[in-house]
């Protein structure tokens, strides 16, 4: 099965949230969304999102329906992400099992205290325990290149 991974102009965010429909039921902002995504034989199989907040870039919403699943997409969704948005720095709340997944992309642990305001408090109902609600903040610096 051919697979291609590429960011989804706007008119195609209702595709992603089709895929969302099974994750959390997310909903796309065409102001604030990029979204990449990994199709199988022409179908949305999996989904990443870099949301810009007014005090920094998140990373969220990455998900693969499950009929897709150990084929690589939500890999290959990231890194299409993180080649277009990591000129930025990066945050993201992982959950405490993807923490190595996200790590492969240059994601460190970051305290929660070092997260954006906005983005933090999209977990303010863990009550500074993020990590008693499985959720462990993450950053990722661009990478700069030596000359």
């Amino acid at each position: 099965m051919p697979i291609a991974t590429r960011e989804l102009q706007k008119d195609e965010f209702p595709l992603a949230e089709a895929v969302w429909e099974h994750y959390r039921g997310q909903k796309s902002d065409p102001f604030a969304d990029r979204i990449f995504g990994s199709f199988v034989d022409g179908r949305l199989g999996g989904v990443a999102r870099c949301k810009r907040h007014t005090d920094g870039m998140e990373v969220d919403g990455v998900f693969v329906l499950e009929e897709y699943r150990g084929m690589g997409l939500a890999r290959l969704a990231v890194q299409a992400l993180v080649d277009t948005c990591g000129g930025e720095v990066l945050f993201m709340h992982s959950t405490l099992v993807l923490v190595g997944f996200y790590s492969t992309f240059g994601f460190v642990p970051i305290p929660e205290g070092a997260l954006p305001v906005t983005i933090r408090e999209r977990l303010i109902f863990c009550l500074g325990e993020m990590e008693g609600c499985n959720a462990r903040p993450m950053r990722r610096d661009p990478v700069v290149s030596g000359r």
